[in-house]
């Protein structure tokens, strides 16, 4: 009965928290934050930055938005299938917990307050949460949180850190970056074993890395709470980036280097703003790697709008 059940809410589809997915061409969801009666689409300047409690980084240029958003007033964040769907998936509220300001415009940490998802109707998403996802520290809000926040594709970034004897190379996805103002947020969790490093220093690298490196890369997951090994040692070569001289996979596809200007404490993660000083790139890009919920992507697997799996 339990696998009839099972294939009936997933298909042939193997049940897991996050989907590892591919973008081959552009993100086809969108997100829309709305202040009062003001919307804004903020599509590729809202990253995940904290897990506890769920912190969205959100950066605004307009003046007018920056001023109403304030500890007053509430902003919600809403994600959107597609420009050719509009489908609402999730509704967020959020409260302003921190900000960043600069003459270009003003990065906001929001924290959510509440959520709706709008993936499976009301059973489905339940059943799928008690089944297969409910476990000790996890609530049913908890769990819709990150459902939310993993409506919107987020990339996989390779950090790179080094200071005499010490040396880092780990994965992240609570990235973002401001192309146009040269600036890269990062959310690093405090029992990272390099934090304090980086932020004494105030370096770090951020690499961009093709998909097809998806094993190595998880491997380097376990560099977060744990020494990694010798540099000689690694399953793959490393080049120094040319200001830091930090250690950096060949098989990356460009780096930058950046200088951390300002930390915040926003929960479980620290929050590193930096400024990108110097940016090389090694070949051309290709598609990197992705994590969506995996309820999100059981949804865009109905509709026919999934990405790969990676």
């Amino acid at each position: 009965m339990k696998k009839l059940i099972r294939k009936i809410l997933t298909g042939n589809t193997a049940i897991r928290e996050y989907a590892t997915v591919t973008v081959t061409n552009n993100i086809v969801e969108r997100a829309y934050l709305k202040v009062n009666k003001t919307v804004v689409d903020v599509s590729p300047n809202q990253w995940v930055l904290c897990l506890k409690p769920l912190v969205f980084g959100i950066w605004i240029k307009d003046k007018k938005l920056s001023t109403v958003l304030n500890k007053k007033s509430r902003g919600t964040l809403i994600f959107e299938d597609a420009l050719s769907n509009k489908k609402k998936v999730a509704i967020t509220q959020l409260d302003v917990a921190n900000k960043i300001e600069e003459d270009e415009g003003t990065l906001f940490l929001l924290q959510l307050k509440h959520c709706r998802l709008y993936h499976l109707n009301f059973f489905k998403t339940h059943f799928l949460f008690n089944r297969y996802y409910k476990k000790p520290g996890l609530s049913f809000n908890k769990y819709k949180s990150l459902v939310a926040a993993y409506s919107y594709p987020r990339k996989v970034r390779i950090i790179s850190f080094k200071s005499n004897n010490h040396y880092n190379i780990f994965p992240m996805d609570l990235v973002g970056e401001m192309k146009t103002n040269n600036r890269m947020v990062f959310g690093l969790r405090h029992t990272n074993r390099t934090l304090s490093m980086i932020i004494e220093t105030k370096k770090i690298v951020a690499s961009e890395a093709p998909f097809v490196y998806k094993e190595i890369i998880y491997k380097l997951g376990s560099h977060h709470g744990t020494a990694p090994p010798l540099v000689q040692e690694l399953p793959f070569k490393v080049i120094e980036s040319t200001v830091f001289g930090f250690h950096v996979p060949e098989w990356v596809e460009s780096y930058k280097e950046i200088q951390i200007l300002e930390t915040l404490n926003a929960g479980s993660h620290m929050v590193l703003w930096g400024e990108v000083i110097n940016e090389v790139v090694l070949k051309p890009a290709t598609s990197s790697l992705y994590h969506v919920h995996f309820m999100h992507y059981l949804h865009q697997k109905r509709k026919g709008l999934e990405y790969p799996l990676a």
